[in-house]
């Protein structure tokens, strides 16, 4: 591999977004064609995906396939509550199963790796993502965590109903400031 396409292995693209939705994006073909995109954030359908993947293979000197990455953060397909509401049951076992559940709809649909679960600490109220987490109790939150990721990646990643975890995000970022995301 060349400099350039070890460092196009770690380039994540996304699709975008507009008033009405999602926009399936073709303007980093290029980028892809040449080597230089390894996965791709919020590919919205399983053509779209299907037809990427096949140009990262079929069309690419090294024909390396694309991680596809998506917030399956309560469901996929299913929708099931978010997690602070899961937290609120104190459920490990049932978290654990929802997570699978989501991972196995996502994976059927070409989905390789999901950012979740969400581990920052509450630390107050009026911040925007707090639903995306599991509250303001440290060992709570582990546990679902811990949950979170056997239910989403299971015991062997090569099994076709599991998906990559990426538990997120940086710490402290659940510190907000007056409630604002980033302390903007």
């Amino acid at each position: 591999m060349t400099a350039e396409e070890k460092a196009g292995q770690l380039t994540l693209y996304t699709s975008g977004w507009d008033i009405t939705g999602p926009v399936l994006r073709d303007d980093y073909m290029d980028e892809l064609r040449a080597g230089r995109a390894g996965n791709l954030f919020n590919a919205h359908t399983v053509d779209y995906a299907r037809n990427l993947q096949r140009i990262a293979v079929e069309e690419t000197r090294l024909g390396i396939p694309l991680l596809f990455g998506l917030d399956v953060i309560h469901g996929y397909k299913t929708t099931f509550p978010i997690p602070l509401a899961e937290a609120s049951s104190w459920d490990m076992d049932i978290i654990e199963k929802s997570a699978h559940l989501a991972a196995k709809e996502a994976a059927s649909a070409g989905i390789n790796w999901t950012y979740n679960p969400m581990v920052d600490i509450a630390r107050d109220p009026r911040w925007g993502r707090i639903a995306e987490g599991n509250g303001e109790d440290p060992y709570l939150g582990s546990l679902i965590g811990a949950a979170k990721v056997r239910g989403i990646q299971g015991t062997d990643l090569s099994d076709p109903t599991t998906i990559l975890a990426c538990v997120k995000h940086f710490a402290a970022y659940g510190a907000s400031q007056a409630g604002r995301d980033y302390h903007t």
